[in-house]
């Protein structure tokens, strides 16, 4: 068998350039239409007939030529006599890796080549006779080689990856889209109304029961003040996240190639706001069952919430195809990358986009850490909800949880600088994480002596960190404030039309980066006052990450700042249609 060489999107391109010199205009295309639509649709391997006669040329650059000869070498080392079993099978796991990324790589390269015919779009406006009339005359359409290329893609993962059975095949190379339905848009309205009245009938309850006033129930407080920040924090994230989507779908931000996500699996705007809603309709309504439990007498009311989280867990790491399970497992698989850092290689941009994600949700994590002891250690059925705020243990695990999410992003710097020939960005990057923890650091030791001294410390520490963070999310994350750039204080190129909204947004960014100061400030606040302060804190600080996220992607889209799967999608001159 003659040797491929696959890549994402230089063979399409590739196979075009190369049969453009010789193109005939309109019966090349005709030709080339009547060669598609002859070709043998059978699912029997006699049907189906290879052809040897192209070779793809990959730039050195491409995952799929390098995981293929990868595989070519490794088979050649298999194949020879008195090999050693452990190296052996140590070069079969490599070949089983090889082939897992060839099977990935192979559907995209198809895709890259299908005829101008089969895209879909709207017959309603003027500039789609235009762009057709301009595809059937361009050398993309009257060349044979694109068609000659998708035969060969096909046929080497016939071959190899479906045993010869097309149908088989096709489900890989031509996977059927989802079935886009108004049932979701229905679903988020439902609970997001669902929530609003829950919400509504649980205020009035503890208004009532006095449970929210200086003199009401102490215990009930601090565990309704955990869990339900814990859950409202995840929904909030969620719902920004939707909104991003939402955002970068707007303006043509190719978020899933960036992200490498499957268009078939990947979440939807929709999506995250249903998963937002049904999080916090389900939340009050186990508030609201947990308060009726109180005022009747039962035993086990504050074990609700720990059903609650059981649920949660269960759910997260259901196996059944239910409940978007292949967004569930893409988080579990991200996390273990981040949790292990710096044992696995930052791969994908979404490692180290949801590694930043979590420096913004630590307050989440303590009260995830709370939850745990508060039910761990069984005091819901004493109440003794003490011993898991006062404790030398809990305040020292309390200091590492808010150290960790740093700890692995800097990491990853490191990892990556270590891997990308000695860049000096991400040793930068690193540092920049190492003084929020050297910032955090010092508030803590403030908040257990507040002396004059750890006060100033804790302002210099934080005003310290604090600068660096935003020079790195102007200029590194942002791309902004470059030299002689067109745009006063921005980048060369823009996405949203309104310059006006950058600079809003840098300003907004700076104001919540400056959250911080309220730890120095003495205000005198009741508990329940103090609770909603910090969450309150917590909101804005996840409100600060989603604001983030668009520019951010916005820059890699348009700059490849962090190295990760860039492209510049021109938009088509059709109307996007709308069908859920």
């Amino acid at each position: 068998m003659s040797r491929w060489e696959l890549g994402d999107a230089a063979d399409a391109r590739g196979g075009g350039r190369g049969g453009g010199g010789r193109g005939d205009g309109g019966a090349g295309a005709q030709r080339r239409q009547a060669s598609w639509e002859s070709r043998p649709r059978s699912t029997t391997p006699t049907s189906f007939s290879c052809r040897r006669r192209l070779r793809i040329d990959i730039p050195a650059t491409s995952p799929g030529r390098a995981a293929l000869k990868v595989w070519e070498e490794l088979v050649n080392v298999l194949r020879k006599d008195g090999a050693d079993p452990a190296a052996a099978f140590v070069h079969r796991k490599k070949v089983q890796h090889a082939e897992k990324n060839i099977r990935r790589r192979l559907p995209r390269a198809l895709q890259r080549t299908r005829p101008p015919q089969e895209v879909q779009v709207s017959e309603q406006q003027r500039a789609t006779n235009l762009f057709s009339e301009k595809v059937k005359r361009s050398p993309f359409s009257s060349s044979d080689k694109v068609l000659q290329l998708a035969d060969e893609v096909e046929c080497i993962f016939l071959r190899h990856f479906a045993g010869n059975d097309r149908k088989v095949a096709m489900k890989y190379l031509k996977p059927q889209q989802p079935r886009n339905t108004h049932m979701i848009t229905f679903l988020v309205g439902l609970f997001t109304g669902t929530f609003v009245s829950l919400f509504i009938i649980y205020a009035i309850l503890a208004h009532v029961a006095g449970i929210f006033s200086s003199s009401g129930n102490t215990a009930y407080m601090e565990i309704v003040y955990h869990v339900f920040s814990m859950f409202a924090l995840i929904s909030l994230h969620i719902f920004l996240y939707g909104c991003n989507l939402f955002m970068w779908k707007s303006t043509r931000i190719n978020h899933n190639f960036i992200f490498d996500f499957s268009s078939s699996t990947a979440l939807t705007h929709r999506d995250a706001f249903l998963m937002s809603a049904s999080i916090m309709c389900t939340v009050v309504a186990a508030l609201v069952i947990n308060l009726f439990l109180r005022n009747a007498g039962a035993t086990y009311a504050n074990a609700l919430p720990g059903a609650l989280l059981l649920v949660s867990t269960g759910v997260l790491f259901c196996p059944f195809n239910i409940f978007y399970r292949s967004t569930r497992y893409c988080f579990m698989r991200v996390m273990r990358n981040i949790i292990f850092s710096p044992f696995y290689k930052v791969v994908l941009m979404a490692d180290f986009f949801m590694a930043d994600q979590l420096t913004s949700q630590i307050p989440l994590l303590r009260h995830l850490e709370f939850t745990a002891c508060f039910f761990m250690a069984g005091t819901f059925q004493t109440h003794a909800y003490s011993t898991c705020t006062s404790s030398a243990q809990y305040k020292n695990l309390a200091y590492v949880i808010s150290f960790l999410p740093y700890y692995w992003r800097a990491m990853q710097c490191l990892r990556r600088y270590l891997e990308e020939g000695r860049d000096l960005n991400q040793l930068a990057n690193a540092g920049k994480y190492v003084s929020a923890m050297l910032a955090a650091a010092v508030r803590f030791k403030y908040l257990a002596t507040p002396t004059p001294f750890w006060m100033y410390m804790v302002v210099i520490s934080s005003v310290g960190a604090t600068v660096y963070q935003l020079y790195w999310d102007f200029v590194k994350d942002w791309g902004f404030f470059t030299p002689k750039s067109k745009n006063f204080w921005l980048r060369d190129e823009l996405i949203l039309k309104n310059k006006s909204i950058y600079y809003v947004s840098m300003m907004l960014n700076l104001g919540l980066r400056l959250a911080w100061t309220q730890s120095v400030m003495k205000l005198h606040m009741t508990k329940a006052e103090s609770r909603l302060l910090d969450f309150s804190l917590a909101s804005l600080e996840i409100l600060r990450r989603g604001h983030w996220n668009f520019y951010r992607l916005e820059n890699e889209h348009l700059n490849n700042a962090g190295k990760f799967r860039a492209v510049k999608t021109v938009p088509l001159p059709f109307r996007e249609l709308e069908t859920d």
